[in-house]
């Protein structure tokens, strides 16, 4: 009888052990003592879900807001200078090569976007539409960036900056402050100056394009 029940009582010792150190080690020994997992990448500027619930509310507001805007040139385009037109592949040969950059590696690039600057002031750039903070980071080539969402798939984007003054996910309104003209590595040449883009679905516009048909329609109203 002994040796009848050795094996099973050998297989509950066994099993209490394993149960004992599941408890100890496994869900048990999780106290409350660890935060829940709802907090956001800092680089988004987001503490928690309930904060980013709430401004991706009003972020959509803005975004939709600014179907009703006329695009604007995020400075006083009359006291600046156009340091590098956007790549235009229609405009002549001597348009199209006042439009490449030059790369760190000696290579040329199409200017996808517009560069305003003038005798290396720090000028604010602002918003050009209302829309929503997509990014703002520091690009080692770009320099400070900052990217804002509106309404149709239409996005615009801002290169060389300094004193950003604005986060991810937060809504600004048209004409709002969002930096200083900067310098970035890729254009320092042209020194303190702004890159302006403005792309939809994607696609690179012509800025000059979009904002006089924007003064058109305006006067012809």
């Amino acid at each position: 009888m002994a040796k009848k029940w050795a094996a099973p009582s050998a297989f509950l010792a066994a099993a209490a052990i394993i149960v004992t150190l599941m408890w100890l080690y496994g869900g048990a020994g999780e106290t409350s003592d660890k935060p829940a997992s709802t907090s956001v990448d800092a680089t988004q500027g987001v503490t928690d879900e309930t904060t980013l619930d709430d401004q991706t509310t009003d972020a959509d507001k803005m975004v939709e807001k600014s179907q009703d805007e006329l695009m604007k040139w995020p400075a006083d385009k009359s006291q600046l200078d156009v340091l590098a037109p956007y790549y235009d592949v229609q405009s002549s040969s001597e348009n199209r090569a006042a439009a490449l950059i030059q790369t760190y590696d000696n290579k040329f690039i199409p200017n996808m976007g517009i560069d305003l600057g003038k005798n290396d002031v720090a000028f604010d750039v602002k918003a050009a539409l209302s829309g929503v903070v997509t990014v703002a980071e520091k690009n080692p080539i770009n320099g400070n960036v900052v990217q804002i969402k509106h309404a149709n798939g239409m996005v615009t984007i801002y290169n060389s900056l300094s004193d950003v003054q604005v986060k991810v996910g937060q809504d600004v309104k048209q004409g709002a402050v969002i930096a200083k003209a900067g310098r970035d590595e890729l254009e320092k040449d042209l020194g303190v100056h702004v890159h302006f883009e403005v792309r939809q679905n994607g696609k690179p516009m012509n800025p000059s394009t979009l904002i006089e048909a924007a003064s058109s329609g305006t006067e012809a109203q």
